[in-house]
């Protein structure tokens, strides 16, 4: 009798018997390795089956599509409203000047200390994995659920909100048909960034170049064609003493919101190739590129406009324009602001869901969204839930309250992460670091007293936003338990390696 044919495996394949190649054949091929199960023929002969890999994010970003999510979401619609207040707290040039660029190095100093923990781990998360590695699943999970509660979610429909607001100026809406509009802009740029990584970092890379060639227009000709100041105050009543530091403060609060969302291309690590040197890149170049901009901005409206109008302005964007442009710029300027919305928008939905992804590897979030598209190799799951959330809180109009008590929680991981640094310099000295911070351990060490004085500040000045921020963290450390007890497995074993 001829020998009994060998066996094909076609059903489902207990994975407790399924071993993973190795993993540098997966990073050849571009995804993870393929499972094998070993079985016996009749003649006692092994054979090998190969089952299929499970689908993995795909590395499809580059130094200049990660440079744009850190461009396009922290110039949103900040840097056309809020030197109003900076120049109203300050009262001179100069001072207002310096809480830009005090601000901004700050923020610097602190995408410094990014850097160097994303090139140490480049995985799906980011600040949420940095967080977990320094100091355990607690306070990654933290971070995390203020991202999903309240800071990315909230952030995202603030945006969005904004964007229907603006596009109120060209085609006329209702209020319902205002939140109709943000929660489409919502739907459709999700429904982008779920057809792969790769559509939604073209998208951000378009955006932001439309975005940057529209505020260098506005930068150049506000100086080749306004000539001189109209009649108004050359300065205002300034602060001194004591109150000139707490009213510093205070503009610096505004700054802060104006420069926030540099730390979400980490979020994306997992999907940048070469992330041990276009990670670090992004940060540290996107957040100079932001810095320059905001500097000349300012420059350009202290330029076309006496100090009382700025500081009284409710829309200083626009007003400089109009003194640029005429009548036309006012619509010019709306249109900026359409296109830097929705650059932010795309953006922050392309980062935050891998925040969750992360966490629903971990078992610390709802287990499918820790699946991944089989043909488009994105957490379209977490994006969608994500999606639902931030449409729930436009339709409830509590976005704003949410965003706002998150930003007194979001510091608080900032300073934790920065400090990470230093941690893990000691814990883990052999660790691979392909980048390390320059100024070691005095940027780190900088940016986690800035941002200890400004949360101290903010418990000063806005006792209440910082109390709900507190209690929206107290929330989640009972929640945490519930997934623990929940049987969480920890850290995902098959997770790139640290």
């Amino acid at each position: 009798m001829p020998p009994t044919p060998h066996l094909q495996l076609t059903a489902r394949v207990d994975s407790s018997i399924v071993s993973q190649a190795p993993r540098s054949a997966g990073k050849q091929s571009g995804r993870s390795g393929a499972g094998f199960i070993s079985s016996m023929n009749s003649n006692g002969s092994a054979t090998t089956v190969v089952a299929p890999a499970p689908p993995q994010l795909l590395r499809a970003l580059g130094w200049w599509e990660a440079t744009a999510i850190v461009i396009g979401i922290m110039i949103g619609t900040g840097i056309f409203i809020v030197p109003a207040e900076i120049t109203r707290s300050m009262g001179t040039r100069g001072a207002a000047l310096a809480v830009w660029a005090v601000t901004g190095l700050l923020s610097l100093f602190g995408a410094l200390s990014f850097a160097e923990l994303a090139a140490m781990m480049p995985q799906a998360g980011g600040q949420y994995v940095f967080l977990r590695e320094a100091y355990g699943p607690l306070t990654g999970y933290l971070c995390g659920w203020s991202f999903f509660v309240a800071a990315q979610t909230g952030g995202i429909s603030v945006l969005a909100v904004g964007f229907a607001e603006y596009a109120n100026e060209f085609l006329p809406l209702t209020p319902w048909e205002q939140k109709a509009a943000a929660a489409a802009s919502i739907a459709v740029l999700t429904a982008i960034n779920y057809l792969g990584v790769r559509e939604g970092g073209h998208v951000q890379s378009i955006l932001t170049g439309l975005k940057m060639g529209a505020i260098a227009v506005i930068i150049l000709l506000g100086y080749v064609l306004v000539r001189g100041l109209p009649g108004g105050p050359a300065a205002l009543a300034a602060p001194t003493g004591h109150r000139f530091a707490a009213s510093f403060g205070v503009a610096m609060v505004a700054a802060f919101w104006a420069y926030e969302g540099w730390n979400c291309c980490t979020f994306a690590a997992e999907e940048v190739k070469r992330p041990e040197r276009n990670v670090p890149l992004a940060l540290i170049l996107g957040t100079l590129t932001v810095m320059a901009i905001y500097l000349a901005m300012n420059l350009v409206y202290y330029h076309v406009l006496p100090m009382d109008q700025v500081a009284h302005s409710s829309r200083v964007g626009a007003d400089a324009a109009v003194r640029i442009f005429g009548r036309t710029g006012s619509y010019l300027v709306s249109l900026l602001i359409i296109i830097s919305t929705l650059g932010s928008l795309n953006g922050s939905i392309l980062a935050a869901p891998r925040v969750y992804y992360a966490m629903a590897r971990d078992g610390l979030f709802f287990h499918w969204c820790a699946r991944v598209h089989p043909r488009f190799h994105t957490p379209h799951v977490a994006l969608l839930v994500q999606a639902a959330w931030a449409i729930i809180l436009v339709a409830a109009g509590t976005y704003e309250q949410l965003f706002t008590y998150a930003i007194f929680a979001a510091f608080v991981f900032y300073a934790l992460t920065a400090l990470a640094v230093v941690v893990l310099r000691r814990t883990r000295p052999d660790a691979p670091r392909p980048y390390r911070v320059f100024g070691y351990p005095y940027v780190p060490v900088i940016f986690v007293l800035g941002s200890a004085w400004f949360l101290a500040n903010t418990l000063w000045e806005e006792p209440v936003e910082a109390g709900c921020g507190a209690a929206i963290l107290a929330a989640g450390v009972v929640v945490y338990w519930f997934w623990k007890r929940r049987g969480a497995p920890g850290p995902n074993p098959d997770a790139p390696p640290l």
